[in-house]
């Protein structure tokens, strides 16, 4: 059984950072999920997909990960750059195109 070290990615509907300061283990599903005919649920036999454990630092993380022999796998964190904008920039008299609304 595998587990993943991640940090999670803010999520599309929010603009803020929350929740994505934390680190991340999350074990990787073992069996497949099923659709039960019946009813058409969907489960699963794997326990171990419904533990997500979080730590400040991904050490501390893999730390855990080496003290209980949990096989492991790193994703590292992708740091988005914005660029820095200033309002006043849309009112310079050497803009290449003039600003209209």
């Amino acid at each position: 059984m595998v587990a993943r070290i991640y940090r999670p990615a803010r999520t599309a509907m929010q603009s803020g950072k929350a929740k994505t300061k934390e680190w991340l283990l999350q074990y990787e599903p073992a069996a497949p999920k099923v659709v039960e005919p019946l009813m058409g649920y969907t489960s699963s036999s794997d326990m171990l997909s419904q533990v997500r454990l979080s730590f400040e630092t991904k050490e501390q993380a893999i730390a855990y990960a080496d003290r209980y022999g949990i096989a492991y796998r790193i994703e590292e964190e992708h740091v988005s750059v914005r660029p820095k904008v200033s309002y006043s920039d849309n009112f310079r008299y050497d803009r290449i195109a003039p600003w209209t609304h």
